[in-house]
Formats: structure tokens, C-alpha cells, sequence
């Protein structure tokens, strides 16, 4: 049995396009897998907190002094467990003002831990969250997959440097831009991105079996 942990980020409820699209692609992964253990997390309705100095104190490696760092501690544990638990991470990644949403960079502040998913060596920083399939949905009211605004994208190379950065290299990322420049143009740019959630998730699990 496989698992997939799942990572909704976006502000808009069930509004949101790449909430829709996520749900797609866990369809289409229950599709292959009945016994498909799903775990979820809703940052947009559920976020996580973002770092303080008590947080940010806890998650260095520091033993917990008070509740709130050991609040911290405990919950960023719960995280890492749940990720390195997962075969396949399908993450909704909307962008807000050029990057990703505050509530995502929240997930990975907790997540990206020396020690437990990255660590310093002689050769320089080394992933250990490895083995592992993302799948990255991304909804994008204008174009920066390519043109002049392509320089503006601060959402996906940022994602790409931050699962790299733990071990998580194999990542496709399913666009669906242009979203803002009418019905018709919305309606393709779904479409388009449904066709390759599709083609992504007939060899997913497999990959990462």
C-alpha cells in the first residue's frame, strides 16, 4: 500500500483551481490504488504557525524550555514524520505576488531540519528525504513559464531549491497559467493541466515503489 501526502495551500477554499487540481490527481492516484492511504494537510484552512523567536529556537535543536518551544518541536516532528512516511508528495502551490503562499513556506520552515531531513557535510548539504515522487500543482493568473515575466517567477525554483534541498529531486510541476485572461483561455489552461496530472500519475506510484 502506498501513501501520498497531501499539501493544500491555497487562500480560496474549494474556489481554488489548484485545490481542484490536487483533488484530480488523488483521484486518479485512488484509481490505481484502492488501499491508497492519503494524509492531508490544509494549510490555507489549518496553517501552519509562523516562526518566532521560540519556534525558531526549538527547530535549531535547542532543548525545549518552555510550551511554546516544545509546541514547536513537536509539531515539526509530526511533519517530518508524516513526509518521510509518504511514497508521493502532491503539493497545491497557487502564486501569491510572484512566490508561493506564506502558509506553504510555513510547511517547510517546520519541515527543513538539520539533522532529520538535511545535513552538513565536508562536500556541503545533503538531503535525506530521499526516494521520493513530488508532484508540484501550480496556478498562475499570468504566464512565467516562459516571456518577459519568466524572470518574475519567484514560486517554482524556489520550490525545486527547497525539495532538492532535503532530497526530494524527482519533482514535476503541472502548470496552470494564464488563469486570468478569460474564460475560454481558463477553461484550456485547466484542461491542460488535467491532461497532465493524468500523465503524471499513471507512472507515480510506480516510480517511487
Amino acid at each position: 500500500m502506498s501513501t501520498v501526502l497531501v499539501l493544500n495551500s491555497s487562500a480560496s477554499g474549494a474556489a481554488s483551481v489548484s485545490r481542484q487540481l490536487v483533488e484530480r490527481a488523488v483521484a486518479d492516484l485512488r484509481a490505481q490504488d484502492p488501499g491508497l492511504r492519503v494524509v492531508t494537510r490544509d494549510l490555507g484552512a489549518n496553517p501552519i504557525p509562523h516562526l518566532t523567536l521560540e519556534s525558531a529556537t526549538a527547530l535549531r535543536g535547542a532543548d525545549p524550555v518552555n510550551q511554546e518551544q516544545a509546541a514547536a518541536q513537536a509539531l515539526s516532528n509530526e511533519l517530518i514524520s508524516e513526509l518521510k512516511a509518504a511514497d508521493v508528495i502532491v503539493i497545491g502551490a497557487p502564486m501569491y505576488n510572484f512566490g508561493i503562499p506564506s502558509t506553504l513556506k510555513a510547511w517547510f520552515d517546520y519541515v527543513l531540519r538539520a539533522g532529520l531531513t538535511f545535513r552538513y557535510t565536508e562536500a556541503g548539504p545533503e538531503g535525506l528525504v530521499t526516494g521520493k515522487r513530488a508532484i508540484v500543482v501550480e496556478s498562475r493568473g499570468g504566464l512565467y513559464s516562459e516571456g518577459p515575466a519568466q524572470t518574475m517567477d519567484a514560486q517554482e525554483p524556489h520550490l525545486r531549491t527547497m525539495l532538492g534541498f532535503i532530497g526530494i529531486s524527482d519533482v514535476s510541476f503541472v502548470r496552470a497559467e494564464r488563469l486570468a485572461f478569460g474564460p475560454e483561455i481558463r477553461d484550456q489552461a485547466i484542461d491542460g493541466a488535467k491532461a497532465e496530472i493524468e500523465r503524471l500519475t499513471g507512472t507515480a506510484l510506480a516510480v517511487a515503489a
